[in-house]
C-alpha cells in the first residue's frame, strides 16, 4: 500500500511537472491578449466610423458639389461596417487582409475629404468642423497606437507558440500563429507633396 501511494505521488508530481512545461496555460493567456489587443483596434475603428457621418454632414453643408468625395467616404464606411469582424478574422489571413484593405480604403477616402476642405476657408474656420477634425486626427493616432500594441502582442504570441515544447502543445490543441498587420504596397513610396 505504501509503495502504491509513493508511486501515485510520484506519478502526480511527474504529471504536474510535465504539464507545467508544455505551455498550455501560457498559450491560453497569450491568445487572450491577442484577442484583447484586436478588440482595442476594432474599438478605435468603430470610433472613427462613428465620427465620419458627422464630419460628412458638416462638409456637405459647405461643399455640396463635392458629391463624389462624400460618396466615396460614405461607401468606404459602409464597406468597413459590412465586414463581420470576429475571432475568425484573427485566424484567417485572407479575411484579415480584406479587413485591412477596407480600413485602408476608409483612411484614403478620409484623406481626400480633408483635402477637399482646403477649398473652403469658411469650413476650415467653422468650430464644429475643427472639433471633428481634431477628433478624427486623435482617432487616427489612437488607431496607430492600438495597431502597434496588437503587432507587439501578436509577435509575443507567435514567438512563444513557435518555441519548443509549446509548438507541440499548440499543434495538439490546434492553435496556429496569428496574422499581423502589413502595410499597403503604396506605403512603400514616399507621398508626393505639391503646393500648386
Amino acid at each position: 500500500m505504501r509503495v502504491l501511494k509513493q508511486s501515485l505521488i510520484a506519478l502526480m508530481l511527474a504529471s504536474t511537472l510535465t504539464l507545467s512545461g508544455c505551455g498550455y496555460n501560457t498559450l491560453q493567456v497569450k491568445d487572450e491578449a491577442v484577442t484583447a489587443a484586436w478588440s482595442e483596434v476594432q474599438n478605435q475603428y468603430q470610433r472613427r466610423a462613428d465620427l465620419v457621418p458627422n464630419l460628412v454632414n458638416v462638409v456637405k453643408g459647405y461643399a455640396s458639389h463635392e458629391e463624389q468625395v462624400l460618396t466615396e467616404v460614405t461607401q468606404a464606411r459602409a464597406n468597413v461596417a459590412g465586414l463581420k469582424v470576429d475571432r475568425e478574422v484573427l485566424e484567417d489571413p485572407e479575411l484579415f487582409q480584406r479587413y485591412q484593405e477596407a480600413q485602408a480604403q476608409m483612411t484614403s477616402a478620409l484623406s481626400r475629404l480633408l483635402a477637399v476642405t482646403e477649398n473652403y476657408p469658411d469650413l476650415k474656420a467653422n468650430q464644429q468642423f475643427r472639433d471633428l477634425q481634431v477628433q478624427l486626427e486623435g482617432t487616427e493616432n489612437r488607431i496607430a497606437v492600438a495597431r502597434n500594441r496588437y503587432i507587439t502582442t501578436v509577435q509575443d504570441f507567435n514567438s512563444y507558440a513557435r518555441q519548443f515544447p509549446q509548438v507541440m502543445t499548440a499543434k495538439v490543441i490546434g492553435m496556429d500563429t496569428k496574422p499581423n498587420f502589413s502595410a499597403e504596397q503604396s506605403a512603400q513610396q514616399a507621398p508626393k507633396v505639391s503646393f500648386d
